[in-house]
């Protein structure tokens, strides 16, 4: 019987406009990354449909209390922790909501355990450890599509019953990924043979980025194109905060910040206090009434 050849991932082909990579000058290396890059775009928004999919599943699981996890091992593990955190201050959700689960755990984070992927039986225990539900949702990240730790966590969450998307930019490895979703964009060979930190990273940052994001706008923590869930956690923020109020209701900075002191600093809550003449408690009732959007909460349709 003859043994079946393996099938050599995009993610690992090399790259035929770099192959002199090492006789370049540095502007011809600067050039070269930067015309490689520039094709990243273009390979997401070819899987468009596949991430509003994923964006309309996600909030569908969300409006049940589902929670979204991340997984991945090295870069994508990383990004995936990274986008997750940054949901919070952004848009005022709790840790809880977001997750993000690395090989190797959070010493992977700062350094490299390319050995603990190779392990699906990790991944499977690693959604056990965080209580996966049936209306949750994990994302499964691996460059090459092929990932063990990955796998076997994808694996453990269909069993569960929670719902499955899987970003890869290898589209070799599509049909053997045991997900309801995959977001495949095909930015090709790296700069560097292998080195998925380069444009698959990217693009994976760009899918991540547009999930949570488009999520977010979904549930009403986007008012416009601002943040009005914000935390405000830090003085950077306050002053945002300041500022989202300023736009949208055209007080003086002196009116809103006594504004926000009587909301407790919540921006959307001092939004509607002032548009409809009410105290901080109606003000939240009000938004709980209209799902949070404060659209519908300041013109008074629920």
């Amino acid at each position: 019987m003859t043994k079946r050849r393996k099938i050599l991932p995009t993610t690992e082909k090399r790259n035929r406009a770099s192959e002199n990579l090492d006789r370049l000058s540095t502007q011809q290396i600067v050039d070269l990354i930067n015309a490689e890059d520039a094709l990243v775009p273009a390979a997401v928004a070819r899987q468009s449909k596949q991430i509003a999919a994923a964006i309309d599943l996600i909030v569908a699981r969300f409006k049940e209390g589902g929670r979204l996890f991340y997984v991945g091992a090295g870069t994508s593990g990383r990004l995936g922790v990274l986008d997750a955190s940054e949901c919070p201050p952004t848009f005022g959700v709790p840790p809880s909501l977001v997750q993000g689960i690395i090989a190797g755990g959070r010493r992977a984070l700062v350094r490299s355990a390319e050995g603990a992927e190779d392990y699906p039986e990790d991944g499977a225990a690693a959604i056990e450890k965080k209580h996966v539900r049936v209306r949750d949702v994990v994302v499964g990240l691996a460059a090459c599509g092929m990932t063990p730790f990955v796998h076997g966590a994808l694996k453990q969450a269909r069993r569960i019953g929670a719902a499955t998307i899987f970003v890869t930019c290898a589209p070799e490895a599509v049909e053997h990924i045991p997900a309801e979703i995959i977001i495949n964009p095909v930015v090709g060979p790296e700069v560097v043979t292998g080195s998925t930190r380069m444009k698959a990273g990217t693009a994976t940052k760009l899918v991540l980025n547009t999930l949570t994001t488009g999520a977010m706008i979904r549930l009403g923590k986007v008012y416009g194109n601002l943040m009005v869930d914000l935390k405000a956690v830090n003085e950077k923020l306050r002053d945002r905060s300041a500022r989202i109020v300023m736009e949208i209701t055209n007080l003086s900075r002196p009116r809103v910040q006594k504004l926000l002191d009587r909301a407790e600093g919540k921006v959307k809550a001092a939004i509607v206090m002032h548009f409809r003449r009410t105290d901080l408690a109606s003000a939240l009732k009000i938004l709980d009434e209209c799902d949070q959007f404060l659209r519908k909460a300041i013109e008074g349709t629920s």
